[in-house]
């Protein structure tokens, strides 16, 4: 496997880092399922643009540069800016990683389960939610937003087209007629760092009190359609107010999940690519000691009895389709998994003896002789 050495900078001898991939586990997984979650990993970026290459755009359908907005760039607010001046990406417009969604779908929804996302945003999770055999609900105040949306979905994947419901309107309303759900994924406004429209019940254009109020609304009325024994997942970041401070955003996003009766269940760390970031952070440290943000959290609830809602998950993630980046399509190969190879290698994996050390890893080793390995097993 060829891998960027660029990626991961060099060593204190200045060669350069390859780490070593646990495919044992990444295979099994998708991605190994640690508090850290790596996108410059060369695999990851591999299924992050094989995803794209399908035809989701989920930029498309907002203004282009949300994250410069100029009170966001002196502040120092930050959201994921990925790809190179010549890519699509290169605008400064955040977009939701659909590896990620991929991901979140697989580990925590029940296969053809119902998904609901009361900040949908752009196309990304409803087309890979409906590409994956689960139906999507989602809402948005940008009505630009939810006909491009309708139109990318329409082109990639028109024979799931009934899987998926983007709905015009706000949240705080829409979400009474949304349908009882498996599992809630969303991305919400990061407060004013990135302005979505000139609508007075956009969370971004509300003074930050008014902000968490409708937030923590939202939040308890999206819960209550979560069924008994299911997860949630938002994924956030922390960000500054007009005197340069973080708000405490994620910790706000905790505490409105819990007194909506959703209880904090797994926290990881989403590290982004650098993007800009290496271009602003000299300017932002030295004139205030800031710190380039370029991690989000990923944060995962529980409504009700964790080990019922892992049962309804069955013991593992189920193959996926292979995503071809020259065809960009979906060429979906599942085989019999009691006749696959893949599956006759992990029943043999099952097989084996697991040491105590590696059954709090969740790994499975193959042979005594590699215990002395684990100290080397890399994030995916």
């Amino acid at each position: 496997m060829a891998i960027d050495e660029t990626l991961f900078g060099k060593d204190l001898f200045g060669d350069p880092v390859i780490p070593e991939f646990s495919g044992m586990v990444a295979e099994r997984f998708l991605a190994s399922p640690f508090s850290v979650l790596d996108t410059r990993n060369g695999e990851w970026q591999k299924r992050k643009k094989a995803w794209k290459s399908i035809g989701i755009k989920s930029e498309v359908g907002r203004a282009g540069d949300l994250t410069f907005q100029s009170k966001a760039q002196f502040f120092d607010h930050y959201r994921v800016i990925e790809g190179n001046r010549k890519s699509t990406d290169a605008q400064g417009t955040s977009i939701f990683d659909p590896f990620l969604t991929e991901l979140m779908y697989k580990w925590f929804c029940p296969a053809q389960g119902q998904i609901i996302d009361p900040f949908a945003g752009g196309s990304v999770r409803g087309v890979v939610a409906a590409l994956l055999g689960n139906k999507y609900w989602g809402s948005d105040l940008n009505k630009l937003q939810i006909d491009e949306n309708w139109k990318q979905a329409q082109e990639i994947t028109p024979e799931k087209i009934t899987d998926i419901s983007w709905v015009w309107g706000n949240s705080l309303n829409s979400i009474e007629d949304a349908p009882e759900a498996d599992f809630i994924l969303s991305c919400p406004p990061y407060g004013d760092l990135e302005v979505y429209s000139d609508d007075a019940d956009d969370l971004s254009n509300m003074p930050h009190n008014d902000f968490l109020d409708l937030y923590y609304k939202i939040i308890y009325r999206t819960v209550s359609k979560l069924k008994e024994n299911r997860f949630a997942c938002f994924v956030v970041a922390d960000f500054r107010d007009a005197k340069g401070y973080y708000r405490n955003f994620v910790s706000e996003t905790i505490s409105a999940f819990e007194q909506a009766g959703a209880k904090l269940y797994n926290e990881a760390i989403l590290v982004n690519m650098v993007g800009t970031a290496s271009l602003r952070v000299t300017r932002q440290f030295n004139a205030g000691r800031k710190l380039c943000k370029t991690h989000q959290n990923v944060l995962v609830f529980c409504k009700g009895d964790w080990r019922k809602a892992t049962e309804r998950l069955k013991d593992a993630v189920v193959p996926s389709p292979d995503l071809h980046c020259d065809t960009g399509r979906f060429d979906q190969q599942f085989t019999d998994e009691t006749g696959s190879p893949e599956a006759k290698e992990l029943e043999k994996e099952e097989s084996l003896t697991e040491s105590p050390i590696m059954q709090e890893l969740g790994i499975l080793e193959k042979e005594e002789s590699n215990l002395n390995k684990v100290n080397n097993i890399a994030l995916f």
